[in-house]
């Protein structure tokens, strides 16, 4: 029984069945029945393609709302750093912060600091020996979850270090434990704000055996607008960012890899960039690189389904505002150079890959041949009338005894159609 919770729900009631997200969808999750989508929880990665591409809106991220903080006596906010991007002639990063405290919270810790911890980190991992090389970025959490879906053998090449998210929270919450030691951890709310469901569905269900430290995740645009009518650009707000050019680099693709200060690296977003990537890594297609950063998102989580602005008009502000700032303001300093055991997740999840059609492998092979028969049989035209997103997945569905022949509309009209000239009576 799949056990992992989603953030991206359907709306039954918004939905027409029109195939739209059927079509777009990278993992092949989605069906049409009776009308309306129907997503499987056991190959959705959250990456809310369908939620971008969705004409009638059926598709939506789920997350809490700001009301939620109120659980907690003491509130941090985590803003991502693509939440920098949104705003228009944003010239100093600390508008936000301040705004951020004024509409409710308590604290602001910067994503985009621990983002340049991890950079160090990363770093450091890279010159560790015997590591299996080109290293893969596990900050994006729709990537770490597509490898294990349906390229397991990639695990290995995941980056074994915590998200910036996880950092950001970790040194967030004991900086408040130490300030104020009348508050217990369980009375002491951490909130991300993020551009993305994924992160959503990375706090419900955490990652292998590590469970988040995150407590809460709001979108960026339920606070956007509260965020606009907060922030007082004549008033100059107290100086607290600690955030480098480093640090917000990271809310655009290639910011992350970029960091690294070496070229052997790649830097791909959008999901299906993606996955052609991740194809040619495990089919040994790709030069010899050092590190590998890829991002879901086009534009990296700039264009994430929760934010606002378009995500290249966010990129260039964000460029705008990192030439205001010291290339980095979180080094490492002579006597830390290590990476702390803390910042080290030690397993990712286990989850049946998407192409293994039974545990028997002699079992597997059949159903394979048989789905080749099949698709010899189908139209091959990826219409999408039957239900499933392509021909191929149709043949799936019908082998694993989800589907029939029958629901291919295509291939009934043209047996009709060829009853028809031979004279044929139908049956």
């Amino acid at each position: 029984m799949d056990t992992y919770q989603h953030s991206v729900l359907l709306d039954r009631s918004k939905c027409t069945g029109c195939t739209t997200c059927l079509k777009h969808c990278p993992t092949e999750a989605i069906r049409i029945s009776d009308g309306h989508a129907v997503i499987n929880s056991q190959r959705c990665i959250d990456c809310g393609e369908c939620i971008r591409v969705c004409p009638h809106e059926a598709k939506r991220a789920e997350c809490n709302t700001l009301e939620n903080i109120g659980d907690f006596k003491w509130r941090i906010a985590l803003p991502a750093p693509s939440l920098y991007g949104q705003f228009e002639e944003l010239d100093d990063i600390d508008y936000v912060l301040q705004g951020l405290l004024d509409i409710g919270f308590d604290e602001v810790y910067e994503v985009s600091q621990a983002a340049e911890l991890v950079s160090e980190y990363t770093r450091l991992y890279l010159k560790t020996e015997g590591i299996k090389k080109p290293v893969i970025s596990s900050a994006c959490p729709v990537i770490a979850r597509l490898i294990a879906l349906r390229f397991p053998y990639l695990k290995d090449n995941l980056l074994p270090l915590l998200p910036p998210m996880e950092i950001a929270a970790m040194r967030a919450r004991d900086r408040a434990l130490k300030a104020h030691p009348e508050f217990t951890a369980e009375e002491i709310g951490v909130c991300f704000i993020s551009p993305c469901p994924a992160k959503t569905s990375y706090v419900k269900n955490g990652f292998g055996s590590y469970k988040s430290r995150v407590d809460m995740v709001i979108s960026i645009s339920d606070v956007y607008f509260m965020l606009i009518a907060k922030m007082n650009r004549g008033v100059l707000p107290p100086p607290v960012s600690r955030s480098g050019m480093i640090g917000l680099s990271w809310a655009t693709s290639g910011g992350e890899a970029g960091a690294l200060f070496n070229d052997k690296y790649l830097a791909a977003d959008g999901i299906e960039n993606v996955i052609k990537i991740l194809d040619q890594i495990e089919n040994e297609m790709i030069p010899k690189l050092e590190f590998i950063e890829l991002n879901a998102c086009t534009g990296g989580c700039v264009g994430g389904v929760m934010a606002v602005e378009n995500p290249f008009i966010a990129k260039a502000r964000l460029q705008n505002l990192r030439r205001y700032l010291p290339v980095s303001q979180n080094f490492l300093g002579p006597d830390e150079r290590y990476i702390p055991n803390e910042s080290f997740f030690e397993d990712i999840p286990v989850y049946q890959p998407m192409t293994r059609l039974s545990d028997n492998i002699g079992k597997n092979i059949r159903m394979m041949s048989d789905i080749e028969k099949l698709r010899q049989e189908l139209p091959g035209i990826d219409c999408g009338s039957c239900g499933a997103p392509s021909c191929r997945a149709l043949a799936e569905d019908i082998v694993k005894g989800e589907s029939t022949i029958d629901a291919c509309v295509i291939r009934k009209y043209r047996l009709e159609q060829e009853q028809e000239k031979q004279n044929i009576p139908k049956e």
